[in-house]
């Protein structure tokens, strides 16, 4: 159904009978009864240790929870000055829809600032509720994006595709663009609620970032907090990849649609302020097996051979079929090849009008590739080693963007057989 509302009425009464508040945190949750207890109380205590004296209101949107999410969320105590709303938010499913709701509240409230923080974090501390209002409520800035410490490991989307293209698209070096620990002003809020998207995949895993790119096309004031360790509930790439590859990257490409002027006239990026912490320690390690890796790529380009031959140019195919024919230990698939592989995917995704969530599927098997190339290179290495390589790469998509505009303008029509191969 497709609702005017992501709150329920008895939520909206709650929200009027506490009138106004300076500090929303919003929780969005879903099956999360091992952790939300401790980020509740993380936020509480950070609340209480910086902002005693503001009016806070603490957002439990819960997405329909199957365990005890939401019986722990609403039997763990607040300090008693703080107010606390648990609620099943109305809509699709996925996090989009929890933020709607978020944003709604934010506005019934007239706060000052709206943090979010993820409902799956076990490292998140007290001085995060600092690090994360303090830019909007001190400083001016409408959207706060994280910086954490991860593991090299972890985050594998961020690192090889969405950083890379966020930066070189629109010139701005925000590392964790989908990142899930943020906070916005309900100026912000109020523009991300007028826009007609609660009904798309935006709704379900794309929100992070639209929402970074509505405000840096927006021309909001922007900034980053580095929060220092990032320790969730990480997973294998090759374990967990799900519908969240296919939203986030479809949501993408969706954006560059809807910005190609904007994105078209940058040339170059430039650095946002930093905020936050300056601690620099080494990560939890994240499991991953290489070998599944470069095996999904390899099993994805002898299923997908004839269709990479007919949607890349020459070279990016050749590269590719070079890649299949390697062993796992000496595979590589470079940092300039995996630059016109998403360059060329995204002007193809640009020029084709139907079955595009089937050209993203097509991606799977080459993103397993890349991330197995990243993981042999970096073997050896330290996440802060390994950040290196994530920064080059992000350089050479900088440095390429002219390739990208070429293939953009070029109409590609897509091949008859297409979706039969697929």
């Amino acid at each position: 159904m497709n609702y005017t509302t992501a709150l329920r009425p008895n939520t909206v009464k709650r929200l009027e009978s506490i009138n106004s508040a300076d500090i929303l945190v919003g929780i969005p949750c879903f099956n999360n009864e091992n952790t939300i207890a401790n980020v509740i109380d993380m936020v509480s205590n950070g609340l209480n240790k910086h902002y005693r004296g503001a009016r806070s209101v603490v957002f439990i949107s819960d997405g329909g929870s199957t365990d005890d999410t939401r019986d722990v969320a609403r039997e763990h105590e607040l300090f008693p000055w703080q107010e606390k709303i648990v609620q099943i938010y109305r809509g699709i499913g996925g996090k989009g829809s929890a933020l709607r709701a978020l944003f709604e509240a934010a506005i019934i409230l007239n706060v000052k600032a709206c943090m979010v923080v993820d409902s799956d974090l076990r490292s998140i501390s007290p001085d995060w509720v600092k690090w994360l209002l303090d830019p909007v409520l001190e400083k001016e800035f409408e959207f706060v994006a994280p910086v954490y410490n991860r593991y090299k490991y972890d985050g594998t989307i961020t690192n090889n595709i969405v950083y890379n293209l966020t930066r070189a698209l629109y010139g701005k070096r925000v590392r964790q663009p989908i990142g899930g620990d943020f906070t916005f002003s309900t100026e912000l809020a109020k523009l991300y609620l007028e826009q007609p998207v609660w009904t798309s995949d935006i709704a379900k895993y794309g929100i992070d970032i639209w929402m970074t790119t509505n405000a840096i096309t927006r021309g909001k004031r922007i900034c980053q907090s580095n929060l220092g360790v990032k320790i969730h509930d990480a997973k294998d790439p090759t374990v967990s990849l799900g519908p969240m590859f296919v939203q986030v990257i479809g949501t993408l490409f969706e954006l560059m649609e809807d910005n190609e002027p904007h994105w078209k006239s940058i040339e170059r990026s430039t650095t946002i302020p930093m905020f936050g912490s300056t601690e620099d320690k080494e990560p939890e390690a994240v499991p991953i097996i290489v070998k599944n890796l470069i095996n999904e790529f390899k099993v994805g380009f002898q299923q997908f051979k004839s269709l990479y031959r007919d949607i890349f140019s020459k070279d990016v195919f050749r590269e590719l079929e070079r890649a299949a024919k390697t062993e796992s230990r000496t595979f590589t698939l470079e940092i300039d090849i995996w630059v016109k592989v998403l360059y060329e995917l995204a002007a193809i995704y640009h020029h084709w009008k139907s079955d595009r969530v089937r050209l993203i599927r097509l991606m799977v098997p080459l993103y397993f590739g890349r991330v197995g190339s990243f993981v042999n290179r970096t073997w050896e290495m330290s996440s802060v080693e390994a950040e290196v390589v994530v920064e080059q790469q992000a350089e050479a998509f900088e440095k390429n963007k002219k390739y990208l505009v070429e293939k953009w303008d070029t109409i590609r029509e897509e091949p008859e057989n297409f979706v039969e191969q697929c």
